[in-house]
């Protein structure tokens, strides 16, 4: 695996791949299970993969834990080489904002609820971000884990718009035995608070198993909500079904729906969701 940390050695590197088809794998780093899952999709799309390590500034919103985000470079690297990545970027932020960069990419819509609520900018940052990555790697696919279910969104939908030419695909959530959600966040959790964040995939199945049953849609959020509540969540931002590709709430189930949910724990907010097939709603 070839590492390059600039510009200019990146597109030197990029050149040197040949002319197959490029994946690019883009990550925070402090990788886990859930990255190498997309590692290994990746290798299934393309000939080549690219992944890049960049904690972005622009997504994280005062107060938040860019400080503190856990970075671990050489383990991540030696993991990335050990998946089989072709060529790893390690941009510094001059790379990606150098002098004088003024432009933003904002998603109007799909942007604005949820997380988008409760984090003012954070989805002009991850677009803005994205964008810079996948216009100075040119790859044919690049892969996001679905476990950022509403970022995904965001970044089809800005890739569409903007007639980027390259296929977004979302990869299956990775989880613990216990049905967490793998993340980075996870390693901020104590030892109690990591036993009680497992309510909130919990939360998340029953009230899909509710709602398959024919609960109102309202009272089995509700109910969920309270399951949280009960196992010591201190917060609770959001839980609520909506349409798969628009993020509008649904109060009547149909098609392509999706449970999210974010909440915080101690000092941890996670973020989780489910799909919730046609086939387990009411006929």
């Amino acid at each position: 695996m070839q590492i390059v940390r600039t510009s200019e050695e990146l597109a030197l590197a990029r050149a040197g791949l040949g002319n197959g088809a490029i994946a690019l794998v883009p990550t925070m780093g402090a990788l886990h299970a859930g990255h190498l899952a997309l590692m290994e999709e990746a290798k299934r799309r393309a000939d080549r993969v690219v992944a890049t390590i960049f904690v972005n500034p622009l997504q994280f919103g005062a107060g938040e834990d860019l400080g503190r985000y856990p970075r671990q470079e050489e383990q991540d690297a030696r993991m990335l080489e050990e998946a089989g990545c072709a060529l790893l970027w390690l941009p510094r932020v001059e790379d990606i904002y150098p002098d004088g960069f003024a432009t933003r990419v904002s998603v109007s819509g799909v942007s604005e609820r949820w997380e988008g609520e409760v984090r003012p900018g954070h989805f002009d940052g991850v677009a803005t971000v994205v964008a810079r990555l996948l216009l100075t790697v040119r790859p044919e696919v690049a892969l996001f884990g679905q476990k950022d279910f509403q970022q995904l969104v965001v970044i089809r939908r800005m890739t569409t718009d903007l007639g980027m030419g390259v296929e977004i695909v979302g990869v299956p959530t990775v989880r613990e035995p216990d049905g967490l959600a793998l993340s980075s966040r996870n390693a901020y959790l104590s030892d109690d608070e990591r036993k009680s964040a497992v309510a909130l995939p919990a939360a998340l199945r029953f009230a899909r198993g509710a709602i398959a049953g024919g609960a109102a849609v309202p009272d089995a959020l509700e109910d969920a909500k309270e399951l949280l509540r009960r196992a010591g969540f201190a917060r609770i931002d959001y839980l609520a079904l909506v349409d798969s590709e628009t993020l509008e709430p649904v109060e009547v189930p149909g098609p392509a729906n999706r449970l999210i949910a974010a909440a915080v724990i101690g000092s941890t907010r996670l973020i989780d969701n489910l799909p919730v097939p046609d086939m387990v709603l009411p006929r």
